[in-house]
Order: structure tokens, then C-alpha cells, then sequence
């Protein structure tokens, strides 16, 4: 079982239009309703791959009460923990090209005592998880030490951490040794305090997060692929694909594929550019199901191609 964490859930409209015009009356094409928030996204990419998966997080509000029953009709076991404020509503806008304009709101602010409650939920799921997959911002009143403080507890409970968030709170939770962390180029860039504009550049910044506590970095460098840092080696994949529809969950599904293929090594990495691969050809924040896959599609070697330009130079 995955346990994921999601410490500010939100409920996701996306809505797909011609074109962003800005101060006109735009008219969908489409639209989707989903349970928005990456610990979300990840348990719903397991859900989706025929795995068993509890997703934790703070619910409050008829927006909370949706999410909780979206959720359970995808078959996701949900442990709620109830909180005063109203989860958070988002808004993507979804352009053919591939560009998305996102809207993400605050969310609620949590108590001590929600906290709390929210690191107790936590401890009497752990048990059971062979990960513990802590995902996305914190809310308003959860310090930049909180992430810190669940990786330490977890560990003390014999669980492995992977850890997808960025800023101070990534910082803040190296010093405690989280097992995989999976930051973006431009997360990667902003932790290490330097732009990227190579794929080596990447690799040295995963080096040196490494140095500050990460037993492996699995970062996402857009559509140059995925990179892998660990004691075991270091490891590039890639995969081609056609059309672009959405990028929203992409790298929740990414890392959904890591850990449901071990969390470990050259075939975790595949699995994980595979379901990447998957997720964007889909609308909206859908997960790929197995028969969405093209593992064939997917290239994993030690051959690094350094001195490759990022398509998007992380600053």
C-alpha cells in the first residue's frame, strides 16, 4: 500500500477553451470536476494502476465533502482528518496548444490541534505503507518545519519517505534524510540557489541535494525527461510523445509509477517516464490506466547526455 499525504487538498476544475483571450466571455469546450492536490494526484495515478493506496488529508467544507466523495468513487480509501476552514477550489484553463493557465487558491488555514491530528492520522496508517508519499504546499499555518517533522516520525517508525514539495520546506526537510525527493528543474534550481540550463547543470544540482540529505532525487526536467540520482548511480529517461493535451498531474503520476515499480533504480525510472509520458496525452488531471502505458516508448540509460540544453532553462 502507497499512504499518500496531501496537507492542502483542493477540488480541480479544468476547463478547456480556444484560446485565453483576456477580458472576454470564453466558452468551454470541455470540462472536468477531479480531487486536486498532489498526495491526491499520486494515490489517484496507484488507484488507476490497480494498486492499493490511502490517501490522508485535511477536509473541511461542502468543497472538502466532494473531494472525499471523488475519491471514494475511484476507489480510493480517504482518511479524512476535519478541519474548520473550507478546502480549496482551483481553476485550470486548458488551451489546444497545450498551454495552462492555472488559478490556485489559498486553501484554509490549519490549527495546532489540526496539525496534530493530521501527524496521528499519518502515524496509524504508516504502518501499513510500504511508502509514504508526502506531496505539495503547506497550508497557511503549518511552519516550513513541518514536512521535517513527518519525515522524522516516519522514519522512527521503520516507513520510507518520499517527499515531493520545494522551497523551505525541502530545505527544511533534508536535514532529516527523506529517501526520494522529487523536485522539478525549476524546484531543483530554486533548492540549489543557481539557474540550469543543461541537463548536466541538473545532475549536479541532484548531486548536491544529495549532500544535504537526500538518499535519491528523482527530478523532472519537462519534456528533456527525467533524471535519477542515487547511491546506485545516475540514470536519464525519455520518452517521445506526439501531443501535448495536459500537464496538470504529470509529475504525481510520475512519481506514483516510481514507487509502484519499487522506488528504486533504472526500471522505477522507467516506470516512472512512462506514466509521465501517459499522463500528458490525457485531459485535464486524468491518470493513466495500464492500458495508457507505452513502455516500449521508453529510453533509460547511464549514457547522461550533459552539455543537452533544457527546452525550458530552469532560472
Amino acid at each position: 500500500m502507497i499512504l499518500t499525504v496531501t496537507p492542502n487538498p483542493s477540488l480541480d476544475r479544468t476547463y478547456e477553451i480556444p484560446a485565453l483571450d483576456r477580458g472576454e466571455v470564453l466558452r468551454a469546450t470541455a470540462e472536468r470536476m477531479d480531487p486536486g492536490g498532489k498526495g491526491v494526484n499520486v494515490s489517484r495515478a496507484v488507484a488507476a494502476d490497480g494498486r492499493s493506496t490511502v490517501a490522508v488529508l485535511p477536509l473541511g467544507g461542502a468543497p472538502g465533502a466532494l473531494v472525499a466523495e471523488l475519491l471514494a468513487g475511484q476507489g480510493i480509501e480517504v482518511a479524512p482528518v476535519p478541519v474548520a476552514g473550507a478546502t480549496r477550489s482551483n481553476i485550470a484553463l486548458a488551451e489546444p496548444d497545450g498551454t495552462l493557465t492555472k488559478i490556485n487558491a489559498p486553501g484554509p488555514e490549519l490549527t495546532a490541534a489540526e496539525s496534530e491530528a493530521l501527524l496521528a492520522t499519518i502515524r496509524a496508517h504508516a504502518g501499513a505503507a510500504s511508502w509514504i508519499a508526502c506531496c505539495g504546499s503547506l497550508p497557511r499555518g503549518l511552519d516550513a518545519t513541518w514536512y521535517a517533522e513527518l519525515v522524522a516520525r516516519a522514519h522512527h517508525a521503520g516507513a520510507r519517505i518520499a517527499l515531493d514539495t520545494s522551497g523551505p520546506s525541502l530545505l527544511a526537510a533534508l536535514r532529516e534524510r527523506p529517501d526520494v525527493v522529487k523536485p522539478n528543474a525549476e524546484e531543483l534550481a530554486q533548492a540549489v540557489g543557481r539557474p540550469l540550463t543543461t541537463v548536466g547543470d541538473a545532475v549536479k544540482a541532484a548531486e548536491e541535494l544529495r549532500t544535504y540529505g537526500a538518499g535519491a532525487v528523482l527530478a523532472s526536467l519537462g519534456a528533456d525527461g527525467q533524471l535519477l540520482v542515487s547511491e546506485a548511480g545516475t540514470y536519464f529517461g525519455f520518452a517521445a510523445v506526439a501531443t501535448v493535451r495536459s500537464n496538470v498531474g504529470a509529475g504525481d503520476s510520475s512519481l506514483a509509477g516510481f514507487l509502484a515499480a519499487g522506488g528504486d533504480g533504472p526500471q522505477a525510472l522507467a516506470s516512472a517516464v512512462a506514466h509521465g509520458a501517459a499522463a500528458v496525452q490525457l485531459p485535464g488531471s486524468v491518470m493513466p490506466s495500464p492500458a495508457d502505458l507505452d513502455p516500449s516508448a521508453v529510453t533509460v540509460t547511464e549514457d547522461i547526455p550533459l552539455d543537452r540544453p533544457l527546452t525550458e532553462p530552469a532560472p
